[in-house]
């Protein structure tokens, strides 16, 4: 195999903030791994909460470019193994396992869900996201892009009167993601409130590590509660079991496809809901994530749709939610 590395800089459409950051623009690493006339494309963000950089997964990546480029591609999940054994970051991991995926189906030319024997009959719509702003600001995002779902970004002083404002100006459902920004009582108390504004769960209200309080907030909550910060590699997925509802499985923070794929056959096991979420990732990222839809029941993937320019061509996602899956194999991507 040859390995290809490009480093873009996204730019956004809107200012994006959430509890503990705000940006403009989002730093990307897209690996392009080439084989018998065929590329496939990965992807992983900078991310500074994870201490990421585009510059660190660069040189994680050249000093093992020889072991991955003599490696004789079987199937991806082999490939991984491989990887492993290079103790390369979980996001660096994700780059190239979603590139070695997304050229296996092209090598094999099927898509990878059909591979994995799913089809595309039925799948959740994504949510589009809401990020912190002024009351005036979120409102007009929610009326720049129509949507039959949001997912609205809180953890300010007055959520519940943002969330109350934002129903007056639509009927979509809303989910919660307070980013770790509430405590156990506030969490408690506003979910009954939300519940009667439409909202449908709510996303890491406590901190990543408080599962004491978080056992509580389960119990006592109106509203579904879904792990993310307190979720991020395979062996979270049933310590998340006793405290939250659902999970939701981010591709960079848990190495990619192939462990994703594992931690939805354990969620599925221990009953729990699923979703997976990108961070802001380009349309390479996002037609990686696509490929599960058929397995999931909630999903968040509308970075490229919060860009102001796209880098590359794979699932297209129409005004009312519906997916029109790429004809090329593998993942479907191209570079433009």
């Amino acid at each position: 195999m040859q390995i290809t590395l490009k480093k873009y800089t996204l730019q956004l459409a809107h200012t994006f903030t959430i509890s503990r950051e705000s940006r403009d623009e989002q730093d990307t690493l897209i690996v392009c791994l080439s084989l018998d006339g065929k590329t496939g494309y990965g992807e992983a963000t900078s991310n500074p909460y994870y201490k990421i950089t585009i510059e660190g997964m660069m040189a994680e990546i050249e000093a093992v470019r020889n072991q991955i480029e003599g490696y004789t591609l079987d199937t991806p999940e082999n490939f991984y193994e491989h990887l492993e054994s290079l103790n390369l970051h979980k996001f660096t991991l994700c780059a190239l396992d979603l590139a070695a995926n997304d050229l296996y189906g092209k090598l094999k030319g099927k898509p990878l869900y059909e591979i994995w024997g799913t089809n595309t009959d039925k799948y959740p719509i994504t949510n589009y996201t809401i990020g912190i702003d002024t009351i005036e600001k979120m409102v007009a995002k929610l009326q720049e892009k129509p949507w039959p779902v949001y997912k609205i970004k809180l953890g300010t002083s007055d959520d519940v009167a943002i969330v109350r404002e934002l129903r007056k100006h639509t009927n979509s459902i809303f989910r919660i993601d307070a980013n770790c920004a509430w405590g156990p009582e506030e969490t408690i108390k506003n979910a009954p409130l939300l519940k009667e504004l439409g909202v449908e769960f709510l996303e890491q209200p406590l901190k990543a590590d408080n599962w004491e309080e978080m056992a509580i907030v389960k119990e006592q909550s109106a509203l579904p509660v879904i792990a993310d910060e307190s979720c991020i590699v395979e062996s979270d997925v049933e310590q998340c079991g006793p405290y939250f509802h659902g999970i939701n499985i981010k591709l960079t923070k848990c190495g990619g496809l192939t462990p994703a794929r594992r931690m939805i056959k354990k969620g599925k096991e221990l009953g729990l809901q699923l979703m997976v979420g990108c961070m802001t990732e380009s349309t390479v990222g996002i037609s990686a994530i696509a490929q599960l839809l058929p397995q999931l029941d909630y999903v968040d993937m509308d970075g490229a749709m919060l860009l102001k320019g796209d880098i590359a061509k794979g699932v297209e996602i129409l005004e009312n939610g519906k997916v029109i899956f790429p004809k090329l194999p593998g993942s479907g991507i191209e570079l433009l």
